[in-house]
């Protein structure tokens, strides 16, 4: 039964982190993911200081609203100061992380509070925090409803909001012209994401969940140019890569998070190489001497996305 909680908590996380990362990756924001994850932890600490508790779900308000911040700091740098959006990332992801260090040093020196705690959840240990009612009943664990409930927003969002978030990620000028406004869409995905990265680091940690925010949409990201089935096929490979992790993990006597990401990264190599499409060998038969095939826009389409 530990094995299927395992399991689908990765499967969970998963379909969010993977649904999230597609916009990520067409926006070229794919290590904001990262940026949130590590930007949150001083609002980890200000959460602890200012409540005393290391209650959840204060925790992960603290985590929120940093995350909210980061997302606010790296847009403000990137179109007011006209930074580059991945300096702006770096910037301030390192900034804010750097920041709750000290805080973590000099307020919290003597609490079990440090980075490891916040940051490096280890998804092996999900079945045993379990969810008990007030009458003793077992719900299961409490990461899994959490997650749950989370999906379950980040599906909504995205089927009630495809269209604008599909045109404010391949076409901001577009998107501006008809009266979508993309500085709105942008800060609603990013909020999405922070919801996301907080709500998975604490339980699975932040390295997995930046691996499957960037590896299986950057592999179906190679093998299609269809946004709407792009967004289901990372989504398959992130459950794929849930399962076979937790079982290559078990075989190798190693950590979970580990062997999902090499799962992951052996996705995207055979994506690499093999792809139809985009992969390495299609390429070179596509330029190889005596072909007469004419070179292939490397952009998708509106029509051929939608």
């Amino acid at each position: 039964m530990d094995a299927f909680w395992i399991i689908f908590t990765g499967a969970l996380v998963a379909i969010c982190c993977s649904l999230l990362g597609c916009f990520l990756i067409l926006r070229r924001m794919a290590m904001v993911g990262d940026a949130i994850s590590h930007a949150v932890l001083p609002g980890i600490v200000l959460a602890f200081l200012f409540s005393g508790s290391r209650e959840i779900w204060t925790m992960l308000i603290g985590a929120a609203a940093l995350g909210v911040v980061c997302t606010f700091l790296i847009e403000f740098l990137h179109k007011k100061v006209n930074v580059q959006a991945d300096a702006s990332i770096g910037v301030t992801f390192t900034w804010l992380f750097a920041l709750g260090i000290i805080l973590i040093s000099v307020y919290a020196g003597q609490v079990d509070l440090d980075q490891d705690c916040v940051l490096y959840g280890e998804i092996a240990y999900v079945p045993l925090d379990i969810w008990l009612t007030e009458s003793g009943m077992n719900l299961g664990p409490r990461t899994v409803w959490i997650m749950g409930g989370v999906m379950l927003v980040i599906l909504l969002f995205i089927s009630l909001f495809y269209k604008e978030l599909y045109l404010t990620s391949f076409d901001p000028a577009f998107a501006a012209a008809i009266g979508i406004s993309t500085t709105l869409w942008y800060y609603l995905l990013m909020g999405a994401v922070s919801l996301t990265t907080v709500a998975a680091f604490e339980s699975v940690g932040a390295i997995l969940v930046v691996a499957l925010m960037v590896g299986p949409p950057a592999t179906a990201y190679l093998l299609t140019d269809n946004l709407k089935k792009m967004l289901v096929i990372s989504a398959i490979l992130g459950i794929v890569s849930s399962a076979a992790g937790f079982y290559l993990a078990l075989w190798l006597n190693g950590s979970v998070a580990g062997a999902i990401s090499v799962v992951i990264g052996v996705q995207f190599t055979l994506a690499f190489v093999f792809s139809p499409t985009h992969g390495l060998i299609s390429r070179r038969r596509t330029s190889s001497p005596g072909r007469n095939n004419l070179p292939k826009e490397d952009t998708t389409t509106i029509e051929t996305a939608l």
